[in-house]
């Protein structure tokens, strides 16, 4: 069943008042792998779904990151996708690996501390897949793209570096394979979303350029779906620490709010 956790191994938790788990759960029939941060008092929380950016060893789930989010008060469960860290599978960059998303959406909702809440949140890559699992998971009420890809035939054509993983998992370019390209992008599919999105976004981004998160707002806007949109116009793809810890809090704020 996808979102059954088959195996948790403990590992070492940088703060005492969180238990870090790393889980074995079922996504399509394929074991796939992540980390579950929970408080370890008896109440229950929201969960939080993290999903990272990168692909394969670019990007990983680092504990301290999520714990960040597990300290305002939420279950996080953080997959490494399809293909690592032992999982098995292949990532392919937003097409059925976002299948993992999805899954691990059941995973929160079958923690005992996990209450009615979902919330999801993606950073770079993990921006379509957050969207993705938004559309494709009605019980998402709130959901973050931050820094975050919404377009994946513009990231082709920004990212040089990237074209030819991308031509790897998509047979081609998006010239040749436009329908291919299309099938990664939410963009599309926005009317299908119920949930409330957050945009937060670095206007000097040179990893994902500011157009993402514009082109998101307007497909928000053209789709008539409520949004958010904080654009920080002096940071790049990766906030400095103190405006990093200020945006998290005021995230964190954002989705607590009923």
């Amino acid at each position: 069943m996808n979102g059954e956790v088959v195996d948790r191994l403990k590992f070492p938790s940088p703060h005492p008042d969180f238990d870090v788990h790393m889980v074995t759960y079922l996504s399509e029939g394929l074991k796939v792998k992540g980390f579950l941060v929970e408080p370890k008092d008896e109440r229950t929380y929201p969960g939080f779904l993290y999903l990272r950016g990168g692909i394969k060893n670019v990007g990983k789930v680092r504990i301290g990151r999520i714990i960040q989010f597990a300290a305002h008060g939420f279950v996080v469960f953080a997959p490494f996708y399809r293909g690592n860290l032992g999982g098995e599978g292949s990532e392919d960059f937003a097409l059925t690996d976002r299948h993992d998303a999805y899954s691990g959406i059941h995973v929160l909702e079958n923690h005992p501390k996990v209450g009615d809440d979902i919330f999801v949140f993606g950073f770079s890559r993990g921006g379509v897949m957050a969207l993705w699992t938004a559309i494709a998971m009605p019980q998402v009420k709130k959901v973050v793209v931050w820094g975050g890809v919404s377009d994946v035939t513009l990231t082709y054509w920004e990212r040089e570096d990237l074209r030819r993983m991308m031509k790897r998992v998509t047979g081609g370019t998006p010239k040749k394979y436009p329908d291919r390209y299309l099938a990664r992008t939410p963009l599309h599919e926005l009317s299908r979303m119920d949930a409330d999105l957050l945009i937060i976004h670095g206007a000097k981004d040179e990893n994902v350029d500011i157009q993402h998160a514009y082109r998101l707002q307007e497909a928000m806007k053209v789709t008539n779906k409520r949004y958010e949109s904080w654009i920080f116009p002096d940071t790049d793809h990766y906030f400095p620490p103190k405006t990093n810890r200020e945006t998290v809090k005021r995230m964190c704020q954002w989705l607590h709010q009923k």
